[in-house]
């Protein structure tokens, strides 16, 4: 009589767990499948919301490049720069405005050299290295007249030196002290300076 109500426990047990087993199963994966859409879901939004930003990005395009053109196409903008189709040809026309205002100011232009300007800039610059001979006034005259050109013109390793010297006494055959006459009595100064500019022009 006892083993009856024993195996019908065991009977109840045994289709509890065959019951519970599945639903945990079923539960579990029911939570992880719920975790998943929730991760994909988070990731669909980030991609919706950068797909907004895009958008908005692609929307403004036409009118920055219609800014673009107005700003390219503005004579005011290009007084400020060479508006040559090279850098090369921007250079030449530097050196003959170095020479223009070298001699607008009753000076010497003693050399001037076209230097590369830094690789891979925007806008590409020009550069010429010059050296210059005259007075202080004419010198001053000088730099007055670079930073008032349209194209801007900008100066860079200035360097400024006398090339006046004393008389110097000296001994003729006889052994008598003579005088030679002064070197560049004047006092003119040498300066040596980098100008540089910018070009809207494409690459050499």
């Amino acid at each position: 009589m006892s083993s009856r109500p024993t195996s019908n426990i065991l009977c109840v047990l045994a289709w509890v767990l065959i019951i519970t087993i599945p639903l945990l199963v079923t539960g579990a994966l029911a939570m992880s499948w719920t975790a998943q859409m929730g991760r994909l879901s988070a990731r669909i939004a980030d991609s919706e919301d950068q797909l907004a930003r895009y958008r908005r990005m692609i929307q403004t395009l036409p009118s920055l490049q219609a800014e673009l053109e107005r700003v390219r196409a503005n004579e005011t903008f290009k007084a400020f720069y060479f508006d040559a189709p090279t850098p090369a040809l921007a250079g030449a026309e530097l050196q003959r405005q170095v020479q223009d205002i070298v001699n607008a100011a009753s000076g010497r232009l003693i050399s001037t050299q076209l230097l590369p300007g830094p690789p891979d800039e925007r806008p590409p610059r020009v550069r010429v290295r010059t050296q210059i001979q005259g007075s202080t006034e004419t010198l001053l005259d000088i730099l007055y007249d670079l930073e008032q050109q349209r194209p801007f013109l900008f100066v860079d390793q200035l360097s400024i030196r006398s090339s006046a010297r004393p008389q110097q006494p000296a001994r003729d055959p006889r052994g008598r002290v003579i005088r030679r006459p002064p070197v560049n009595p004047s006092g003119e100064l040498t300066m040596r300076l980098d100008i540089f500019g910018f070009t809207l022009g494409g690459d050499q």
